[in-house]
């Protein structure tokens, strides 16, 4: 099952953090947008945080789109206010194009990977 990696920045205000973190608690976050998750074939989803920089983890489909989940995500009302409320407590990474939130990240090392290489005989 393909994983997938995100980073988004929050604004870096410790009652801004406070506030998201609580939006995303179980008896905050809105069944709407966990539907929708659910719905784009992402089986797990984490965020995690340090300071004010967050990573996000996604198991999906192997056959997951991103530009479907966005399409869908475009169309549906709920989701929309969601993203907007969000924003409020989020800003883009540097480097990032206008209206771009959470950045793919790219896998530079995989444990399991090496100990395959190796074990092949060739070299990490």
């Amino acid at each position: 099952m393909p994983r997938l990696y995100y980073a988004l920045d929050l604004r870096d205000d410790p009652a801004l953090i406070a506030e998201y973190e609580r939006w995303h608690s179980p008896e905050a976050i809105w069944p709407e947008i966990v539907e929708s998750i659910v719905a784009a074939g992402i089986h797990d989803m984490e965020i995690h945080r340090v300071g004010d920089r967050l990573v996000l983890t996604m198991e999906v489909d192997e056959d997951y789109s991103p530009e479907a989940k966005a399409a869908a995500d475009d169309g549906n009302p709920r989701v929309q206010a969601w993203e907007a409320l969000m924003s409020t407590f989020q800003k883009p990474l540097p480097g990032s194009a206008p209206g771009e939130k959470w950045r793919p990240m790219t896998r530079i090392f995989s444990l399991s990977q090496s100990r395959r290489d190796n074990d092949d005989g060739t070299e990490a």
